[in-house]
């Protein structure tokens, strides 16, 4: 029997009485320490969030053990990746008191038109494709241009090469240079030949990861060869937790045995962010040389007369195609911005 689909009325309901729960929650155990007027608790400890369920948090202390946590209700709901400060209350229990200042965020609108962080302090995105499914180049611009909103580095990954028809002048490859031209790195990598993984490890050392890109990619296969032993953490985790080992549907940070970090979460994976006009014209580097320079300052750089990013393209400095691109995702997100919500 099919599952009845919930109306957008229910599922703000549910969002909302789960949020009433959590808060309700985290009430209760902030009252708890307030009575006990904190004398129970351990020394603060530094640490990471590398998963949640609802109120319940697994932070990393520095010598790697895992501890069950809640969060003080006055605390921002903390999320996967927040460095914080913990203290323990119990054995198997801590409570975060603080946060530390985050350096980047991944965010996209809750059911109540919010944004709501995913996770944070990502240092680099991967933006994945193949050539199959057809790349949306769109999306892949679309991609790197919140990852310039965010401030934070990317890059393009082409997988399965094998299916490549030429590995040298595929006509995907000649696609692909326009963003080798922009400044971004591309990185070929074959999950089922292993060609490219050891660069792509390399590249990753510098931090913590997330892959992005459509359904299709092999972005599941992708995760699986960079973390071999994913299940041994999974049932760490579970374990820590006592709820089961079903944190494969969660935002979860795993260390990966090249050096840095992977923030993986299926749900994420084909995240398409939303973005405002003026980060879709940030978000293409090569134009701004030529922002502000068109005759009038209100130009749409599509019809008025000495636009200074058509004449760019006309002299052959920004990639026709790419523009052409440019102009469709400003007016969507012109759109999205008079709408104040993310189509």
């Amino acid at each position: 029997m099919a599952k009845r689909k919930l109306t957008g009325h229910q599922v703000r309901r549910i969002q909302q009485s789960r949020t009433a729960r959590r808060e309700a929650a985290r009430e209760r155990i902030d009252r708890q320490l307030d009575e006990g007027d904190g004398k129970s608790l351990g020394p603060e400890t530094r640490g990471i969030v590398i998963t949640s369920f609802g109120h319940t948090l697994v932070v990393e202390g520095g010598d790697g053990t895992l501890q069950r946590c809640v969060a003080r209700r006055t605390l921002e709901t903390p999320v996967c990746g927040d460095r914080v400060f913990w203290q323990t209350s119990t054995e198997t229990e801590g409570v975060i008191v603080a946060l530390e200042h985050r350096r980047s965020i991944l965010a996209r609108p809750d059911h109540s038109r919010r944004s709501k962080p995913l996770a944070t302090n990502i240092d680099q995105v991967l933006v994945v494709i193949a050539p199959r499914p057809e790349p949306s180049e769109a999306l892949v611009d679309r991609y790197l241009a919140a990852v310039e909103a965010m401030g934070v580095e990317a890059l393009v990954v082409l997988n399965k090469t094998d299916l490549l028809q030429d590995p040298v002048n595929d006509p995907l490859l000649k696609r692909l240079a326009v963003y080798e031209n922009v400044g971004y790195p591309v990185v070929q990598i074959s999950t089922k030949t292993g060609e490219g993984l050891a660069a792509l490890g390399k590249a990753m050392r510098r931090g913590t990861g997330i892959l992005l890109g459509q359904s299709g990619v092999g972005k599941s296969s992708l995760v699986k060869a960079l973390l071999p032993h994913q299940e041994i953490a999974i049932r760490a985790i579970s374990q820590t937790t006592g709820l089961g080992t079903h944190t494969t549907t969660n935002a979860t940070l795993y260390h990966l045995e090249t050096g840095g970090d992977l923030f993986d979460s299926p749900g994420v994976r084909s995240f398409e962010p939303a973005l405002t006009a003026d980060q879709v014209a940030s978000g293409y580097l090569e134009l701004a040389p030529f922002l502000g320079h068109c005759k009038f300052s209100n130009c749409s750089h599509t019809a008025e007369p000495q636009c200074a990013l058509k004449q760019a393209v006309e002299a052959g400095k920004v990639d026709r195609r790419r523009f052409s691109r440019f102009l469709d995702l400003q007016a969507q997100a012109g759109l999205r911005d008079e709408l104040k919500y993310p189509l």
